[in-house]
């Protein structure tokens, strides 16, 4: 099993910048590809960004320019660096990993970000 802890969520102004944090453990073998969700109130949780195995990185249209997310191998963390945050980018941000050889997916408890005006 893999367990996935976030940190690094809370409050900030607009045009100010966070970095969450997922650190996992437990059995990573197999992991194709490593994502950010997030989930607004009252909307359905989207997908913010990905990295796959190749470490090729896909970006929401609405985040593109402004997050970038990473990895670090070594301890099994995943980084979402986001800037010049705005309003609409409050939400609950979860992290996921995919094991693809099952379709097995794995998430975190979720980290608040609220971006005041």
């Amino acid at each position: 099993q893999v367990q996935l802890v976030e940190s690094g969520g809370g409050l900030v102004q607009a045009g100010g910048s966070l970095r969450l944090s997922c650190a996992a453990s437990g059995n990573s073998f197999g992991i194709t590809s490593r994502a950010w969700y997030r989930q607004a109130p009252g909307k359905q949780r989207e997908l913010v960004a990905s990295i796959a195995g190749n470490a090729y990185t896909s970006y929401a249209d609405s985040v593109r320019g402004r997050f970038t997310i990473s990895r670090n191998n070594a301890n099994s963390t995943l980084y979402l660096q986001m800037n010049s945050l705005k309003p609409e980018d409050t939400a609950v941000y979860t992290c996921n990993w995919r094991r693809g050889g099952t379709g097995t997916d794995y998430w975190g408890q979720g980290t608040r970000v609220t971006v005041s005006s």
